[in-house]
């Protein structure tokens, strides 16, 4: 499933060992080589502000209830994990860049971006768009295959025009079920009187 990082943000860190929750997710730690969330800084009353770091790999489960953990000694302090003390200095985060493409085309800045809940990889950028383009469309949902090319200060993707008909198809989708909680045109059809034809004929 899809969730946004504004979502995560805020979510209950519960621990199978306290029975409860002992703080929550503060800050998603993503790495810029694979656009995937590789730790968490964590806040919350019980939690050390010298062991607030908790690794994705750490979290048994990730629910609308919370992230589901064993114990508080998960949470580590960065310097503990090189890779992730690397990142943190790094300082990268996706809100806030700027969107362009191949040919320099401005999209706009990102605004929020979606991971699978179960390993917490970027699945989409969700960009908005400039004042002057906002009034037609103000953000668009740009799937990761689109993306070329990550910097310090903006994500490079196809050009718009790939980038808009990959969205237009995805909007032309119609689903092959029925949708129970959908009436059809016949349900809102006018009641038909009945004839006295109709009458013979029953």
């Amino acid at each position: 499933m899809l969730v946004t990082s504004s979502r995560l943000i805020g979510t209950p860190i519960l621990s199978i060992q306290a029975g409860g929750p002992i703080g929550y997710l503060a800050e998603p730690i993503i790495d810029p080589d694979n656009l995937k969330i590789i730790a968490f800084v964590a806040d919350g009353p019980l939690v050390s502000k010298s062991a607030n770091i908790l690794d994705v790999t750490s979290i048994r489960e990730y629910s609308s209830l919370g992230a589901v953990i064993d114990n508080i000694d998960e949470l580590v302090s960065a310097d503990d994990v090189i890779k992730i003390q690397k990142i943190l200095t790094l300082n990268f985060k996706l809100p806030g860049l700027k969107v362009e493409t191949k040919k320099g085309n401005k999209l706009g800045r990102i605004a929020d971006y979606t991971v699978t809940d179960n390993d917490f990889v970027v699945q989409q950028i969700i960009v908005k768009r400039p004042l002057v383009k906002s009034f037609i469309d103000p953000e668009l949902t740009i799937s990761r295959k689109e993306i070329v090319e990550i910097t310090d200060y903006k994500v490079i993707v196809k050009d718009e025009e790939k980038v808009l008909k990959s969205r237009a198809e995805k909007e032309d989708f119609v689903p092959n079920f029925v949708n129970p909680f959908r009436k059809s045109e016949q349900d809102y059809a006018p009641a038909r009187t009945k004839t006295p034809a109709d009458k013979d004929t029953e």
